[in-house]
């Protein structure tokens, strides 16, 4: 019989929305002969923390190792509560690292901090990113696991010709700088009337007001979608040409990784942990953050050189073969056993 693993943090995802990784993870995990019991999927954050700690003290003693989301919100909290709970009961606990905005956490609480990862069995990274600054703060026990995907549910369209398509897929969040790509297509249609965008992703602070209100002031033909199912927004893709990822903030993202996955060429900021997932001019192109300019010059790049655009997006899914499943499995069955 399988270990039992117990997994606080993040579960909100729902039959109506798109998997968070702690279910694909959760998923996987089952998969390969674990037990994992998980919390929580209740919104209330109150409630939620109030179901963790019930879920927590109701399988500790069983659970083998417990591990836990960590992320640089106010959740970051749950994950300090749960890791000196699992400390003092003696249990392996194992953080798993989370968000672009993570290292200004850490050193925003040194204390906080210090003990959550000095305690911990082992630190799980999804990008070499975070493991690099995480090994900077003087913890050692790093590993990098990344996210995973089930790369067989991503088909790759090869594209002859690139035109000035546009997708963008994140939260509207001030970290994701959703303004950069409004500029960026504005510049666009100067040269090419016909250019397109599509934003997709759900509203979470004031971003979305500000990106409708530019839009309306220069009238701009841009699609908003809102939040998608994932099934919904991959068939989507294949109408667009081209992948911009506008952040000024940012870690590994699972949306680029899988526009490239699609075959989507992209085009992004070089932030936080983008430069170690894109290698510039070979898996996808890398440009200034805030800098409308110089992504519109990358865009007018491709569409202009398809030759360009093919070598990167076929390049771009041959790095997403490091985020399958069927390699991921074998790193975490070696941290679980």
């Amino acid at each position: 019989m399988g270990k039992t693993v117990l997994y606080i943090g993040n579960k909100l995802s729902t039959s109506k929305n798109n998997p968070t990784t702690h279910s694909s993870l959760e998923e996987g995990l089952k998969g390969e002969g674990f037990k994992v019991i998980s919390a929580s999927a209740l919104k209330n954050k109150f409630l939620r923390l109030s179901h963790m700690l019930q879920v927590f003290f109701a399988n500790y003693r069983r659970a083998d190792y417990i591990l836990i989301d960590v992320y640089s919100t106010q959740n970051f909290w749950y994950a300090v509560l749960l890791g000196r709970l699992s400390h003092s009961f003696s249990k392996k606990y194992i953080p798993i690292l989370h968000g672009g905005d993570l290292k200004n956490r850490f050193r925003q609480t040194p204390g906080a901090t210090s003990k959550l990862l000095g305690n911990a069995h082992r630190i799980i990274s999804p990008s070499v990113y975070l493991k690099t600054e995480v090994e900077n703060l003087g913890f050692s026990h790093v590993q990098y696991i990344p996210n995973p995907l089930r790369l067989n549910k991503y088909q790759f369209k090869k594209r002859e010709n690139f035109e000035p398509k546009l997708l963008w897929v994140r939260a509207f969040d001030e970290i994701y700088n959703p303004l950069l790509a409004l500029k960026t297509f504005r510049l666009l249609l100067k040269i090419y009337p016909e250019a397109e965008l599509c934003m997709v992703g759900p509203y979470k602070d004031g971003s979305l007001a500000a990106a409708t209100k530019y839009v309306k002031k220069h009238s701009l033909p841009v699609k908003f979608t809102g939040k998608l199912k994932k099934k919904e927004w991959l068939k989507l893709s294949a109408v667009y040409d081209i992948f911009i990822n506008s952040s000024s903030i940012d870690n590994t993202p699972v949306s680029v990784i899988e526009a490239m996955a699609l075959g989507l060429p992209v085009i992004s900021t070089n932030v936080g942990g983008i430069p170690f997932l894109i290698e510039d001019g070979r898996t996808g192109l890398l440009v200034a953050p805030n800098d409308p300019e110089a992504m519109a010059k990358k865009i007018l790049s491709l569409v202009e050189d398809p030759e360009k655009g093919r070598f990167l997006a076929e390049n771009g899914r041959a790095k997403t073969a490091e985020f399958d499943w069927e390699i991921i499995k074998i790193e975490w069955s070696k941290v679980l056993t």
